[in-house]
């Protein structure tokens, strides 16, 4: 039966991320480069293929009830003499950061551990003694704070690298249209497995617009903003659910997205007579033929 590896951590954000790798290159990391400077809340775990959709639903679930939250990390610790890891621990805001963690480590993304949880910052993994003691001598007025949006579910591929697949951010759902045909609506980086099944053949883009209903997907929209201008790349309704007002509302929701980007002019390429190229130039919407992509039926 084929099973995936997964695990979910909230990945540093720029630009502490690139500090933080700093000190991995200094101290000799192995893992630098395969996995990004996170915190880990699930430690790998193996998950049933058909189970995936499960496991997202799992993080999108904690997630919703999650806000914003702030940590800062002390100096470098070890966990010398039963694991030889430098780590930077998580000082004002682990009481956060563990009542989040209990909210994902669940099924199917639950597993037996070697060690009770605690909340840290991976610097060095299998270090030598002698580089530990260096690294907190050096470091020992070391500190730094981040404010964690959002949770990642990462896969890991071959070579050992992992990679994010999913990201939710902390924040309860829009729902539109509540009593009727009410929709859910999602901002994330990037697509979902989910998402990206349900719609296959959409563009990535900075953004992921997510619509569903009943917990299924029923469309999506994605793009990316720059230089004061919001590219639309797709937006894409499926089967069965299109002409009900679902494609208004993710443009709607990008709309939003973009102007809180201070982006002043709204581009896409649609088909020429399409039901999409009719409601974007509706909303004000430009062509661009240069964008890549295609504004599907909504």
């Amino acid at each position: 039966m084929a099973r995936l590896r997964l695990g979910v951590a909230l990945l540093i954000p720029p630009p502490l991320d690139r500090e933080v790798d700093a000190l991995r290159r200094a101290v000799g990391d192995g893992a630098l480069g395969k996995v990004p400077a996170h915190l880990t809340l699930v430690p790998p775990v193996n998950v049933r293929t058909e189970r995936l959709d499960e496991a997202v639903g799992v993080v999108r679930r904690a997630a919703a009830a999650t806000r914003p939250f702030t940590v800062s990390f002390g100096p470098p610790a070890t966990f010398l003499p039963d694991n030889p890891v430098l780590y930077l621990p998580v000082e004002d805001g682990s009481d956060a950061v563990t009542v989040f963690r209990d909210r994902v480590f669940v099924e199917p993304l639950a597993r037996a551990l070697t060690w009770p949880f605690v909340p840290h910052v991976t610097v060095a993994d299998d270090a030598s003694p002698e580089r530990i003691a260096a690294a907190r001598a050096g470091l020992a007025a070391y500190s730094a704070v981040v404010t964690f949006d959002r949770v990642h579910l990462l896969q890991e591929q071959p070579g050992r690298v992992w990679v994010p697949v999913a990201d939710v951010t902390f924040a309860v759902p829009a729902v539109i249209g509540r009593g009727g045909l009410p929709v859910e609506l999602t901002t994330s980086a990037r697509p979902d497995p989910e998402a990206w099944a349900a719609v296959a053949g959409s563009s990535r883009g900075d953004v992921t617009i997510t619509a569903r209903r009943d917990r299924q997907v029923v469309g999506l929209a994605t793009g990316w903003a720059g230089d004061g201008v919001a590219h639309l790349l797709d937006l894409a309704v499926a089967d069965g659910h299109r002409r009900l007002g679902i494609g208004s509302h993710l443009v709607a929701a990008f709309e939003s997205w973009a102007a809180e980007r201070r982006c002043g002019r709204l581009v896409a390429a649609a088909t020429t007579g399409s039901v999409a190229e009719s409601l974007l130039r509706r909303r004000g919407w430009t062509d661009d033929p240069g964008t890549a992509g295609l504004c599907r039926t909504c």
